[in-house]
């Protein structure tokens, strides 16, 4: 999941998913699979496959696991995974965009849907909410690898547009024609990062209060849940004050 309303709120999710490892191996596994398919085999000159596998340590999926997703592809006995985008309203009017990997669609669709209607929300047309995202480049790093001002001096000398440091980490937002080139110039200075891909970043935010938030952390956790889904974001911005209420 990777809703967008601050770094706590990015963390409370994470602290679910964490609960979840062997789920979460299955997604990255699925993507490295789908991202080796796509193009040669070899991270260093994949650059898909390269930010997936970085994820993944990132995450501290055993090297065995890695290398059986790569070598499943390398052998073409893969599954085929077709990659679907699903847009939406949540709890309080916030506007979900759902990207999911799936070998069937009529499954996926059914899963999805239901996950929304249930948890107060309801699945819009195709573009019905993406024009208020930016597809960008997200370049994520821990809080270990440096300050604020270290990493924004290192991001814009690569070619970054933008940065949002906190306490847990650092966010670097690039062009998404200009990911991996960012990423490249950026490793010899701040080491490699722990995801790189393209994201979708809200122009505007929703504000959004206790009760609506509750339901809509249940609604991602559902999402969470399917294996097929890969990611969920969201422009809701959701207090301090509410998160600790939430626990």
């Amino acid at each position: 999941m990777a809703g967008h309303s601050k770094y706590k709120n990015i963390m409370y999710r994470k602290g679910a998913q964490d609960k979840k490892r062997s789920a979460a191996f299955s997604k990255l596994s699925r993507e490295i699979t789908v991202a080796a398919k796509m193009g040669t085999p070899d991270p260093d000159m994949n650059p898909r496959l390269r930010a997936a596998v970085n994820a993944a340590k990132a995450q501290s999926m055993p090297k065995d696991n890695i290398q059986r997703a790569i070598d499943k592809a390398a052998r073409g006995d893969a599954e085929n995974y077709e990659e679907i985008r699903y847009e939406g309203f949540g709890p309080g009017g916030v506007s979900l965009i759902i990207e999911a990997l799936t070998d069937n669609r009529n499954r996926t669709a059914t899963n999805v849907r239901t996950a929304v209607s249930k948890n107060g929300g309801n699945l819009g047309a195709s573009g019905s909410v993406s024009h208020g995202f930016d597809r960008m480049g997200l370049i994520s790093y821990p809080a270990s690898a440096g300050d604020a001002e270290k990493v924004f001096e290192a991001a814009l000398d690569a070619g970054a547009e933008d940065v949002e440091s906190s306490d847990e980490g650092h966010e670097i937002w690039t062009s998404n024609e200009s990911l991996h080139e960012v990423v490249k110039a950026i490793t010899p200075v701040l080491g490699e990062p722990e995801g790189a891909k393209l994201a979708w970043r809200p122009q505007t935010m929703v504000d959004v209060g206790e009760d609506d938030a509750g339901l809509l952390f249940k609604l991602i956790d559902t999402l969470d849940d399917d294996d097929d889904v890969q990611q969920v974001w969201g422009n809701y911005e959701v207090s301090d004050a509410v998160m600790e209420k939430l626990g």
